[in-house]
C-alpha cells in the first residue's frame, strides 16, 4: 500500500462553510485519518493551499492548524503545478469568475453551490468545463447525510410503493441582528450580493428531489421578505432586499407532488431543522438529516375525526425509528464522505455524477421559483441532461 499525495486549493478557507464544513470537518479530518483509501489499496493524502481575501484571518487559520501554504492571490494559487484540484467556497457572486479561471488553468474543480447567480452563467460553466475536459463536481451534501441515506434505502427497497407526495419543512428563526447578533451573514438578505433563501435552498431541493423521487416537471412558488429591516455585523441597520421565505410546490414525472416550505423566519417545533414526510401507497416516512421514522401500511392507525372531542391517541408512538445500521463505525460526516467520493472518482478516472450540469439544474430551479413568484404562475422545466 502506497500513499499518494494530491494538492488541493481551498478558496474561501476563512468563510463559515469553507472553514467549518470543508476545511476542518472534511479535508483536515481526511488528513488525520491517513488519507482516502482507493480501490487498489493505496491511500490518497490531501496537501492544502489555502486562499482567502483577508490576510490576517487567513494567516490565523493556517497557524491554528499548522498549515504553511496560503495566499491571498488566487491567480498565484492557480499557477501552482503542485495543486491539481481547485475548491471554491466563496460567496456566490464571486464564484463564476473564479471557476472560469480554474477551468482555464486546467484544474479539476469541486465547488460549493449554487455554481452561479443565473442559470445562463451556470450552464456556461458546464459547457466550458465539458469543452476543456475538466473533471468537475458540485457539493450535494444532503445526499450523504444519515437521514437521506436511510431515505434512499427506503425508496430503493420499494418500501413506499407508489410515492404520492413529499412535504418538507426547513428553516429556523435567524436573529435580525439588532439585540442579538444574527446566525447568518448579512449578505444573505441582500439580493444585490447574491442573497435570498431561494438562491440558497432551491438548488438543494432540486438535487434531493431529482435523486430520490424523480425529475421536477414544473414549479409554483411564493416568496416573501417577511422581515424588511435587519442589522449588519457592525450594528448598522439596512434594508433587506432578498427573499427570506419561500413556499414551493413541485410536480414530478409520474405525478407525485412535493411541497417545500423554506424560511429564516420560523420557530422550530420538530425534531430537526429540516424534515421531509414522504407518503406512499404502502408506507410513509418522516426523515430529517439524521433521524428517520417509518409507518408501514399494515401498522397505520385509523383515526376518526371528532373536532369537538379531545383526541388522546399518541400518534408519535405509531412510528418505528430506522436504526443507524451503517456498520461498526456508524455514519461519517456527510461533507467529508462526499469529498472522499469526489476524490476517488477523480483519481480513478470515473465520471462524477454530481457535476456542473447538476448544479445548473439547481440554479435553474431557483431562477424558475423566483420567476413563478413574480409572475404568479406555474413554470415548466424541460429535461436538462446534456450541455
Amino acid at each position: 500500500m502506497a500513499t499518494r499525495r494530491i494538492g488541493i486549493i481551498v478558496n474561501g478557507a476563512t468563510g463559515r462553510m469553507g472553514y467549518r464544513q470543508h476545511l476542518v470537518r472534511s479535508l483536515l479530518a481526511i488528513q488525520e485519518q491517513g488519507g482516502v483509501e482507493l480501490a487498489d489499496g493505496d491511500r490518497l493524502l490531501p496537501e492544502l493551499l489555502l486562499v482567502g481575501r483577508n490576510e490576517e484571518k487567513l494567516a490565523a487559520v493556517a497557524a491554528r492548524h499548522g498549515l504553511t501554504d496560503w495566499t491571498t492571490d488566487v491567480d498565484e494559487a492557480l499557477a501552482s503545478e503542485d495543486h491539481e484540484i481547485y475548491f471554491d467556497a466563496l460567496v456566490t457572486n464571486l464564484r463564476v469568475a473564479n471557476l472560469k479561471k480554474a477551468i482555464a488553468a486546467g484544474k479539476a474543480i469541486y465547488t460549493e453551490k449554487p455554481t452561479a447567480e443565473s442559470f445562463e452563467d451556470a450552464l456556461e460553466l458546464a459547457r466550458l468545463a465539458k469543452a476543456a475536459g475538466t473533471v468537475n463536481g458540485v457539493v450535494h451534501d444532503k445526499l450523504y447525510l444519515p437521514g437521506l441515506l436511510k431515505l434512499r434505502r427506503l425508496v430503493d427497497s420499494g418500501f413506499f410503493g407508489e410515492v404520492l407526495s413529499v412535504r418538507g419543512e426547513f428553516g429556523y428563526w435567524v436573529y435580525e441582528g439588532d439585540w442579538q447578533s444574527a446566525q447568518r451573514p448579512s449578505w444573505n438578505y441582500r439580493a444585490e450580493d447574491g442573497g435570498g433563501i431561494v438562491a440558497d435552498m432551491f438548488p438543494h431541493w432540486n438535487y434531493v428531489i431529482e435523486e430520490l423521487f424523480g425529475r421536477i416537471v414544473d414549479v409554483y412558488a411564493q416568496t416573501a421578505t417577511h422581515i424588511p429591516e435587519r442589522w449588519e455585523e457592525n450594528g448598522q441597520a439596512y434594508t433587506a432586499t432578498a427573499d427570506d421565505a419561500a413556499y414551493g410546490v413541485f410536480r414530478l414525472e409520474g405525478g407525485a407532488v412535493v411541497q417545500m416550505n423554506s424560511s429564516w423566519d420560523v420557530r422550530v417545533r420538530r425534531d430537526e431543522l429540516v424534515e421531509f414526510q414522504v407518503d406512499g401507497t404502502l408506507g410513509s416516512a418522516v426523515v430529517g438529516l439524521h433521524g428517520a421514522w417509518i409507518q408501514p401500511r399494515e401498522a397505520t392507525p385509523k383515526p376518526v375525526w371528532n373536532p369537538d372531542v379531545k383526541d388522546g391517541h399518541d400518534y408519535y408512538a405509531d412510528w418505528i425509528e430506522v436504526p443507524d445500521n451503517a456498520g461498526p463505525d456508524g455514519f461519517d460526516n456527510g461533507f467529508k464522505v462526499q469529498w472522499e467520493d469526489f476524490l476517488r472518482h477523480y483519481v480513478e478516472g470515473r465520471p462524477y455524477p454530481y457535476d456542473f450540469l447538476s448544479g445548473a439544474r439547481g440554479v435553474r430551479l431557483a431562477e424558475a421559483g423566483l420567476a413563478s413568484s413574480e409572475e404568479g404562475r406555474r413554470i415548466a422545466l424541460d429535461p436538462l441532461t446534456e450541455v
